[in-house]
């Protein structure tokens, strides 16, 4: 989804993809001037066929900064291809080639698009237009300008390539014979368009600009004013490369030039493949796949928008390790993910499917779990692995997991105290079972995993590989009992019992006897003066502090949180567990990034990320989401990238449209991307856009139609200014505890996000019930089918929290910490429930099941749910459709409708209430809940009430009644 723009309509409207032509060949333009090679070669192989012999055929100048070589495909529909120098320096995309299909292709620093960037379209005898587009705003790498002069032909999808003019314009000079304007579309050449909101430009002869849709004629240059930018950025620095098994992650600083660092690339020389050369846009990148026990040396140049490129930084060398046998990468699904129904498990509390990985933790006897023989740490991925036809009898197509990361804290079996974001925390693993096995599983059900992401903060330990404190103590004879005895030779991983003390919970490496090198904690060891619970002494530096010193600014904040929708809640600690990154820093950035890129290159499906609020949208903006989609299209391609699902917790737990008037501390905010340049420095930056924006008010923010119909009619949204970040609906969220109330409240709030239809909508959650309810709902099973009707139906993705199909703890405190038993709490193990055996025979359909699993199952919610899955998924309009509530009458109705791809599905639908539906198309409509047909002739349609948690979906040229009766659809 990421970036997408309203693609254009009439003739341009073709999908932008590549397939074979009558001649099935390939003219592959490859960009020079950043890679300065005296020759390039193209080294390819077609879909099927052999390799050339290294290195490939030798290509020839086609213009300025270009050449091309046209290849033969046969009966090919594409090919692999790398590209070099003819002396042993690759470009081979970071070790994954480039997937190229066929007519006119472009490869430019690691971007693949479409066009001929050196079609000759001015200097002819007739009316020239030269225009300049911009795309300082869309971030854009390569532009095409798709035209038709006046009374002509509208040229070839995806049109012709653009040169860049000077920084963030683009330029072309068309002849365009005896017409005196044309009209004319904007795309990257991947299918991401600006058409003007679907009216294209008309563009008269002289020159023209376009920026943020903006149209100036008559212009002056925009670049007349700039000298050329022949300045090369400065060298990179600080340049650190640390081997995992067989990956590097190689990190630097960020470069510094007079007009900004627009790529890097990465020289790696070692092993036997040669040097290679791979192009990133940040400052980290994770090399894979590489040879064991292999020395591999990398340098660094930045590249400025003008391609001018740094001298090479320092080198720095890492060797790999054994290559430790896993499971074979997945790949993403890559499907749009508003098909796609989402159940959230706590994998620790779902399904124990290996015992010997179970780990109680400090807090075991206290809490009362080992009372209840419940340790915290009990469900695993091979529990998934398990009970993945339960969830998919259920309906569900996308499983949400909470975090995979190695954890560390007093009770973390949650996820969210990461301590080695590139581990996976063994307690979650076992033998077949590991965290790949758990993405392959679910792939080969059709099921999507998205994963649980947390940027925000670390544990109290801090981060594994970024920064650990080890000022802890002091170690006296009273807390002898809390500070292990020092074992260096023991690595915590929250599995493997330390043999001194007998625990896997071992805290040994955390404390120091004395003071240790480089300490900047305040009076370390030092009395304060006060008594712990138990009446022992209290030292300075003894428990985590953001205000002390132990935790250096380079990595973490040094505040506490005071205003939770003030400026600090983006830059202090929300809990001493939960250490505050200082995500405005380029090695914590690394850090992250080289993280999570990690866990893209398994095969998932998406991220959901926590507490997103507490980092300013314009750093998600600049580093993090640009990072995820630059690394799901390099190893997956663009339309894995687009369907890559990222959604956030932006918590509002207010019933305003803006949260308490603070849009920086609203969902909606987070899906749109800046609207200004700030600061190069992004503290700075975070600073000046909370002032800009909160500056400008709730009244000024940007507004969308792209969840609503015009009229009767669906059409093309535009993503032209989407950030990358869809949103948990928390507006509804906080509001269901009543139906009718969660309803109103998201369609007031859908105008201001940038596509509602992408919202993530839930009942109660992880933390909290509707209403801010530190309970699970309780609201009765009436009112829960009312709701899931309603999810089910309107626009958003719905999503339901483990149990809930049976009304699993309703009541009950969702969290009570570390000092109770976990049996009484919304985050009880759900495994009692599971057992016996289940096999989906279909998405909502059980072939078989037996056991307490086949109980289960036979609950009245569950088979409303399944039926409402059936349905859902029946019907293209309730899953990607946009919805209209004009002409109709009734509290919860509305009508929906999808058109694209080929498909026009349009639905009416009214949820417990009666509704009248005036102004739709005439035509026979058939309802997919009770298989009653009616026929419209005067644009009238009208239902009778169904009934609570009832509901009537009347499709147009539907197909008739979908499933059988149950407990409420009937």
């Amino acid at each position: 989804m990421l970036g997408l723009l309203t693609t254009p309509s009439g003739p341009r409207s073709v999908p932008l993809r590549t397939v074979a032509d009558t001649t099935n060949t390939a003219t592959v333009f490859y960009y020079t001037k950043t890679k300065n090679w005296p020759s390039t070669y193209l080294h390819y192989a077609p879909d099927g066929g052999s390799w050339t012999t290294v290195p490939g055929t030798l290509m020839e100048a086609a213009c300025t900064d270009w050449v091309k070589k046209t290849v033969d495909l046969g009966s090919a529909a594409g090919l692999a291809a790398t590209f070099n120098n003819g002396s042993g320096t690759w470009d081979n995309n970071g070790g994954a080639n480039y997937a190229l299909g066929t007519g006119t292709i472009t490869v430019k620093d690691g971007v693949i698009a479409h066009s001929d960037p050196c079609a000759d379209t001015g200097g002819g005898t007739g009316n020239q237009a030269t225009v300049y587009y911009s795309t300082a705003s869309t971030g854009w790498t390569t532009a095409n300008i798709h035209y038709a002069p006046a009374g002509g032909s509208w040229t070839t999808v995806p049109g012709i390539g653009m040169e860049a003019a000077c920084t963030g314009w683009w330029k072309r000079t068309l002849d365009i014979g005896t017409a005196t304007s044309l009209k004319a579309a904007f795309n990257n050449g991947n299918g991401v368009w600006d058409n003007n909101n679907s009216a294209d430009y008309t563009i008269p002869t002289g020159t023209t600009t376009v920026k943020d849709r903006v149209l100036t004629t008559g212009a002056t240059d925009p670049c007349a004013a700039q000298e050329p930018d022949t300045e090369a950025p400065g060298a990179p620095g600080n340049v650190e490369a640390a081997a995992t098994g067989t990956s590097i992650v190689v990190s630097w600083d960020a470069a510094t030039d007079d007009t900004g660092v627009t790529k890097y690339q990465v020289t790696r020389t070692g092993g036997t493949s040669g040097t290679v050369v791979t192009d990133v846009s940040s400052t980290v990148y994770t090399d894979s796949g590489l040879a064991e026990n292999t020395t591999y040396t990398y340098t660094v140049k930045a590249v400025d928008a003008a391609g001018n490129t740094s001298p090479a930084s320092a080198a720095a060398s890492a060797t790999t390790g054994e290559n430790a046998p896993a499971p074979d990468a997945g790949t993403p699904l890559g499907t749009d993910p508003r098909k796609d129904p989402i159940y959230f498990v706590l994998t620790a509390r779902f399904y124990d499917g290996d015992s010997s990985n179970n780990r109680g933790g400090s807090q075991h006897v206290k809490s009362g779990n080992a009372a209840n023989a419940d340790p915290m740490f009990r469900g695993d991925f091979k529990g998934l692995v398990e009970k993945l036809d339960y969830i998919k009898a259920l309906g569900f197509s996308a499983v949400w997991i909470t975090p995979v990361v190695l954890n560390r804290s007093d009770y973390d079996y949650h996820g969210y105290h990461g301590y080695d974001f590139y581990k996976v925390d063994p307690r979650l693993t076992s033998a077949g079972a590991s965290y790949q096995d758990l993405i392959n599983a679910a792939h080969a059900k059709g099921m999507k995993i998205y994963q649980d992401v947390v940027y925000n903060h670390s544990s109290r330990w801090g981060a594994k590989g970024l920064f650990t404190p080890t000022v802890y103590g002091v170690r006296d004879s009273q807390w002898s009992w809390y500070y292990d005895e020092k074992n260096d030779g023991f690595e915590y991983d929250g599995l493997t019992v330390e043999p001194k003390s007998g625990k896997s919970y071992y805290n040994g490496d955390l404390w120091s006897t004395a003071e240790p090198t480089g300490n900047t904690c305040v009076n370390w060891g030092v009395p304060t003066g006060g008594k712990s619970a138990e009446g022992y002494t209290l030292y300075n530096c003894q428990w985590p502090s953001p205000t002390s010193g132990m935790f250096p600014k380079a990595y973490y904040h040094q505040c506490w949180i005071g205003n939770w929708e003030g400026e600090d809640s983006r830059s202090c600690w929300l809990h001493e567990d939960l250490a505050d990154f200082n995500t405005e820093s380029t090695p914590v950035q690394n850090y992250l990034i080289g993280a999570y890129d990690k866990y893209i290159d398994m095969g998932v499906d998406g991220f959901r990320v926590d507490t997103a609020v507490h980092i300013p949208r314009v750093t998600w903006n600049r580093r993090f989401l640009p990072a995820i989609h630059e690394r799901v299209t390099q190893r997956f391609g663009t339309t894995a990238a687009q369907n890559f699902f990222v959604f956030g917790e932006v918590a509002a737990f207010v019933n305003d449209k803006w949260n308490r008037g603070s849009v920086n501390h609203s969902a909606q905010f987070y899906t749109w991307k800046e609207r200004k340049e700030y600061s190069a420095d992004d503290a700075t930056a975070a600073l000046e856009q909370y002032d800009y924006e909160n500056g400008l008010g709730t009244g000024n923010q940007p507004t969308s139609t792209n969840a609503f119909l015009s009229g009767n009619s669906y059409h093309t949204p535009d993503h032209s200014r989407f950030s990358g970040m869809n949103i948990i609906d928390m507006r509804m969220h906080m509001n269901f505890g009543d139906a009718q109330n969660a309803y109103n409240n998201g369609k007031d709030s859908d105008d201001s996000v940038n596509d509602a239809t992408y919202n993530v909508v839930y009942v109660d959650s992880h933390d909290y019930g509707p209403n801010k309810s530190s309970n699970r709902y309780s609201g009765g099973t009436d009112a829960w089918a009312e709701n899931m009707s309603l999810m089910w139906t309107f626009r958003g993705i719905p999503t339901l929290y483990y149990g809930s199909e049976i009304e699993f703890q309703k009541g009950k405190q969702i969290d009570c910490g570390p000092t109770c038993p976990l049996a009484g709490t919304g985050r009880a193990y759900y495994g009692d429930h599971l057992a016996g055996s289940v096999t989906a025979s279909d998405f909502g359909t059980v072939a078989s099941a037996s056991g307490e699993v086949a109980t289960t199952l036979a609950q009245p919610l569950v088979r409303h749910l399944q039926r409402l899955n059936q349905i859902r998924r029946a019907v293209p309009a309730l899953q990607m459709g946009q919805y209209s509530t004009d002409g109709i009458t009734g509290q919860m109705a509305f009508k929906r409708r999808y058109t694209a791809t080929g498909t026009d599905s349009f639905a009416l639908v009214t949820v417990t209430g009666a509704a009248t539906y005036t102004g739709i198309p005439n035509g026979t409509y058939t309802d997919a809940v009770t298989g009653d047909t009616k026929t419209v002739t005067g644009g009238t349609l009208s239902v009778s009430a169904p009934g609570q948690g009832n509901l009537r979906v009347y499709v147009l040229n539907g197909p008739g009644k979908i499933g059988g009766d149950g407990p409420y659809l009937k």
